[in-house]
């Protein structure tokens, strides 16, 4: 199927800024900290009972698992753990900008590791669709822009950012190497990140018993569950079939739409009015989007 890669891409985003508004929720009711851990653990179960059950062939070499799981360590415990962070000392909006960094790491990171080539028009398309993404994500921000500068705060988000860029080129490496089903993949990484995050939080003690902390929390709980299953599941399987049929910054630029594909749905469902700046930004990055396809 011709850009089966792109398209996954473009899927992962949209899923992804449906989920973000489920999270959202779910974290306000019982916590940021709560909804990762269990996101990630209840992916991790649903996708072991999807590999035993369908049949899959779930064989893989010592090395690919080997990536897969350093890939998930890097992408999904480290890289959001500084995310979080980020967000927390500079606000989710500049926090977006920064992870607006994570096509142009990807491609740096490809190029260097994987020999990975993006020719000019590719570049130009990326470039023009990562522009229109900050147009729309700095809209609010630039009021409290100095409040909200932070050094380390800064540094969080661009840690985050490399973490994601370097979780999605090790997952590329196992791919490289052999055929490996998303499933299987997702499996793996959500698999070794929810062990070490679920110690983590354990440790820390600030993970509570899912079913007392969810027991008066019913909507929050079915946000959760619906939410998981859109993003951890089917969302970073398609990221994975998505960096698997073409180039990684190709890849992560489509799924840097996130900010983009919420435009019209804080229109339409939330009845938020849309400035100029936010309709612009969206036109400038669905107009690099094309170029992409006709590179």
């Amino acid at each position: 199927m011709p850009y089966i890669g792109e398209f996954s891409a473009l899927l992962t985003a949209c899923l992804w800024s449906v989920t973000s508004f489920l999270f959202a929720f779910a974290a306000e009711k019982v916590g940021s900290v709560q909804v990762n851990i269990n996101r990630i653990i209840l992916a991790a179960v649903i996708l072991f009972f999807i590999v035993a059950f369908s049949g899959i062939d779930y064989s893989l070499s010592t090395s690919q698992v080997y990536y897969l799981i350093i890939s998930g360590v890097v992408g999904l415990v480290i890289g959001d753990s500084f995310l979080f962070k980020c967000y927390q000392l500079i606000g989710a909006r500049l926090g977006m900008v920064l992870m607006s960094l994570v096509p142009a790491i990807s491609t740096i990171l490809a190029w260097i590791f994987l020999d990975e080539f993006i020719t000019p028009l590719g570049i130009i398309g990326m470039t023009i669709t990562i522009s229109g993404v900050v147009l729309v994500v700095t809209e609010k921000a630039e009021k409290s822009l100095k409040r909200s500068f932070n050094k380390i705060g800064i540094l969080y988000g661009f840690l985050g950012a490399a973490g994601q860029a370097g979780g999605l080129i090790l997952a590329k490496f196992a791919f490289a190497e052999g055929y490996v089903n998303g499933f299987v993949a997702s499996f793996t990484r959500l698999a070794s990140a929810g062990i070490i995050i679920l110690i983590g939080g354990l440790l820390l003690r600030r993970y509570r018993n899912p079913v007392a902390t969810y027991r008066n929390e019913i909507p929050a709980l079915k946000a959760t569950i619906a939410a998981t299953v859109l993003a951890p599941v089917l969302g970073v399987t398609l990221s994975l079939v998505a960096i698997e049929f073409t180039k990684v910054g190709i890849a992560s630029t489509l799924m840097a739409l996130v900010p983009i594909i919420m435009v019209p749905i804080s229109r339409f469902y939330y009845k938020e009015k849309l400035s100029a700046r936010a309709v612009s930004g969206a036109f400038i990055a669905v107009t690099g989007v094309i170029i992409l396809f006709l590179r």
